[in-house]
């Protein structure tokens, strides 16, 4: 008889989408639709389901999904937006229900799946706590014993006896976690929505979940786009594209191949079109159209090496002149960390765009990275209005060189990621040491 504590046969998940023509049944502005009214108002009730042209679509957010999960794994479920992530979790914290297949869970399920989940906003949040651990199925006895560690965690002592709708998403989300963690559930099941706290909380959630992991055998699965969070908590990974599993297995493995997907690995000296690329938000007002870099040393092939320098152009359409205060290129690890970020803001200085097309010349001095893949990012932006004219998150993929060390023979693995200058010196032994 298999251990699993989650299985999952065969999971489908079908949503009907209901399209109206758009020339009969909708308007595209209020004053269109008081003057459309106003035309004939026995229109209305000559109205029938014959005149406006319903379309119907069938759309699959999830389609014959299969795995298990054994008491006691922390498994990330990862893909991009849209892939199915979040529907499955609903569906495991029986909030929605399959179109198809079956779900054996064995245990009680605690969920966070978004701010103020099994939540009453009248009620305090020492009423919620109450609220939530019966819905978990708790006695009152068992929330008592718990209720000091989990007002203690949350941070919220003050407001404990304060209606919960006038906390603040981050004061919801705290309480919310801290109660889900602490009741004891077998499951515990968590989505996006802890990037609503901050820093130094989302770094106790993570502990938690790892404690409640390591010490008390219990399961938790974690929804994130934060691939950091993913690989130091999860042990392992399911992969979904597009409402089907792409792939499952160990997280280092996964999380390489979900990085590298979607996203050009480009060479130095050549133009890299991104004007269509994904992950990109912005009002577009100004785009960036396409990139090349280059080390600007023949002797490495024009590839960037560490310590060397390294040199973008880029080519930046705009639909009218305008000054831009921050223009900034990221380099990222493998698991999109910040390494780099060579913005004007940092140094004061302002982009001023003419309409069409317009050619910038980023120079970074010297680069102080190990060899190895990273991601290149484009930002633009006017940070005192706070408006982003496109931000494209993964532009293309390079890669670092060194020119000193090859052919060395043997090397540690994880030899780090910033460089820096050193020397080693050999020194007389004498008694005063």
């Amino acid at each position: 008889m298999s251990d699993a504590i989650i299985r999952v046969e065969n999971l489908s998940k079908k949503y009907v989408l209901s399209h109206q023509d758009e020339a009969v049944g909708s308007y595209k502005t209020f004053r269109g639709a008081i003057t459309n009214t106003a035309k004939s108002v026995a229109s209305a009730f000559k109205f029938n389901k014959k005149q406006v042209d319903h379309k119907c679509e069938e759309f699959w957010a999830l389609r014959d999904v299969s795995f298990e999960i054994k008491q006691g794994e922390r498994v990330g479920i990862i893909g991009r937006n849209g892939a199915g992530k979040s529907t499955l979790l609903k569906i495991l914290s029986r909030i929605t229900e399959p179109t198809k297949g079956k779900i054996s869970i064995k245990g009680r399920v605690a969920s966070l799946l978004e701010v103020g989940t099994g939540f009453h906003p009248e009620l305090t949040g020492r009423e919620n706590i109450f609220l939530n651990g019966a819905i978990l199925g708790m006695s009152k006895a068992e929330i008592q014993r718990k209720f000091d560690e989990i007002v203690a965690f949350a941070e919220v002592e003050k407001f404990l006896d304060t209606p919960v709708k006038r906390y603040s998403s981050g004061m919801y989300v705290k309480l919310a976690f801290s109660v889900a963690a602490h009741l004891e559930p077998e499951i515990l099941v968590v989505d996006e929505v802890l990037a609503v706290g901050d820093v130094q909380f989302q770094k106790k959630c993570l502990g938690k979940m790892q404690d409640v992991s390591r010490e008390e055998g219990r399961t938790v699965l974690f929804v994130s786009h934060n691939m950091d969070a993913i690989q130091r908590l999860c042990t392992r990974c399911v992969m979904l594209q597009r409402g089907q599993i792409v792939a499952q297995g160990a997280t280092d493995r996964l999380l390489a191949r979900y990085l590298s997907s979607n996203i050009f690995k480009a060479a130095p000296r050549q133009w890299i079109d991104v004007s269509q690329a994904n992950q990109r938000i912005g009002k577009g007002e100004a785009r960036f159209n396409k990139v090349k870099y280059s080390s600007l040393n023949e002797l490495a092939d024009f590839h960037p090496y560490s310590n060397g320098s390294l040199e973008f152009l880029i080519d930046i359409g705009s639909n009218s002149s305008k000054s831009v205060g921050s223009l900034g290129i990221t380099i990222c690890d493998k698991l999109g960390n910040k390494l780099v970020n060579a913005d004007s803001l940092e140094i004061g200085q302002r982009i001023n765009l003419e309409k069409g097309s317009n050619l910038i010349k980023v120079k970074i001095e010297e680069v102080h990275l190990k060899p190895g893949v990273y991601t290149i990012g484009l930002w633009l932006a006017e940070p005192l209005g706070g408006h982003i004219f496109d931000y494209v998150e993964s532009a293309f993929e390079f890669e670092i060189i060194s020119l000193k060390n090859e052919g060395l023979g043997i090397r540690p693995d994880g030899d780090g990621v910033v460089t820096c200058n050193f020397e080693f010196s050999q020194m007389a032994y004498t008694n005063a040491l």
